[in-house]
């Protein structure tokens, strides 16, 4: 059950990008910095992919995932301001967010300053919710914005890079897979499953 309905996730991805293109690399990508499980290990490589077909450019696609990131991030800051732990702990169970994950973002928070906010947005997972921590700690807002969109344009870049590189030797790929966006559904599935299954063994500890 769990797994039809990731794939389903993955689907509704994929078609997203498809149907709207920059800008649902926006929506999907602020979704997903907001604090919602939507695998930009899915949606960056298959923009990437579009990039063969001469639909998008990598650059491009970069820049939309990074301003996602940026637009998404904001509401998490201001939660972690004005709500503070306490409201990020009782909500955050919601999407997936559990309070071993706060507790680790909070030291590494502590331990690296301000910087870790640019760090945390080349990591799976951590970077979804690095900005609950800033917004508490009432980070300068400039510089968030400017940790977040640097960090997550390389990280965008380099996914995008990635679903591009497998779009080029695509002839060479489907001799073992009959459709590209299967693939990369397939792999976003993997990857959700882990990030469940990961949060409810953290709430349960």
């Amino acid at each position: 059950m769990l797994e039809k309905l990731l794939a389903a996730v993955a689907t509704w991805i994929i078609g997203v990008i498809s149907t709207m293109g920059y800008g649902g690399i926006v929506l999907l990508m602020a979704i997903e910095s907001a604090c919602i499980p939507l695998p930009s290990e899915i949606i960056m490589p298959f923009a990437g992919f579009l990039v063969t077909k001469g639909e998008m450019t990598l650059w491009g696609i970069a820049l939309a995932g990074a301003i996602g990131c940026v637009v998404g991030s904001i509401p998490a800051y201001y939660l972690g301001m004005y709500g503070g732990r306490p409201l990020v702990e009782r909500f955050g169970k919601y999407v997936l967010t559990s309070k071993k994950d706060l507790d680790m973002a909070d030291r590494w928070f502590a331990q690296h300053g301000e910087i870790i906010i640019f760090i945390a947005r080349l990591l799976p997972a951590v970077r979804t919710f690095i900005a609950f921590p800033a917004g508490v700690a009432r980070m300068n807002m400039t510089r968030f914005v400017a940790y977040t969109f640097v960090g997550s344009l390389i990280w965008c870049f380099v996914l995008g890079y990635v679903g591009m590189k497998a779009g080029e030797h695509w002839e060479d790929l489907k001799v073992y897979f009959h459709e590209s966006h299967y693939v990369i559904a397939a792999l976003g599935v993997v990857f959700l499953a882990w990030y469940v299954r990961r949060h409810f063994k953290n709430e349960a500890e």
